[in-house]
């Protein structure tokens, strides 16, 4: 099956990738952020951690990806200064602020909780979480050692 002209992964690795993102939001539930599954019908409009689960065959960079969804005030305020043209508006600052912000504390919880998670690196998507699993998935010698410092 394709989805916009790229072919989808089958239901095997769906459902793989469903558990995975069920997990990472469980993770953040359990630090305290009302963290959601983008594809669930109350997902649409909610503020905080949005998780989503790539459904791509071939051009998935990984199985899942977290952003954060500030409040639709902040990211209306800050589309309409945008829009004008006013790129140093306040607004868009701290939209900006926020998003990249709550992407590096979102990346310390995960990996504290033992996922595999990094910045994604695609300028269409700059505020996403690449997820790829968990650390514990990996063979001992591939496992990464990075400890998040203490606080």
């Amino acid at each position: 099956m394709t989805e916009f002209g790229h072919p989808r992964a089958c239901e095997e690795v769906l459902a793989v990738r469903r558990e995975l993102a069920d997990q990472v939001v469980r993770a953040l539930q359990d630090a305290g952020l009302p963290a959601f599954r983008e594809d669930t019908p109350d997902g649409p409009g909610r503020t905080g951690p949005r998780v989503m689960v790539d459904a791509d065959a071939e051009l998935a960079s990984a199985a899942v990806s977290v952003s954060w969804t500030p409040d639709s005030g902040m990211a209306r305020a800050a589309r309409e200064a945008f829009l004008a043209g006013d790129v140093e508006a306040p607004a868009v600052r701290r939209f900006a602020t926020t998003s990249t912000r709550m992407q590096g504390e979102l990346i310390v919880l995960l990996l504290s909780a033992g996922f595999l998670a990094t910045w994604e690196n695609d300028d269409m998507n700059p505020d996403h979480i690449q997820v790829f699993g968990r650390k514990s998935d990996l063979p001992p010698a591939l496992r990464p050692t990075f400890v998040p410092p203490a606080r």
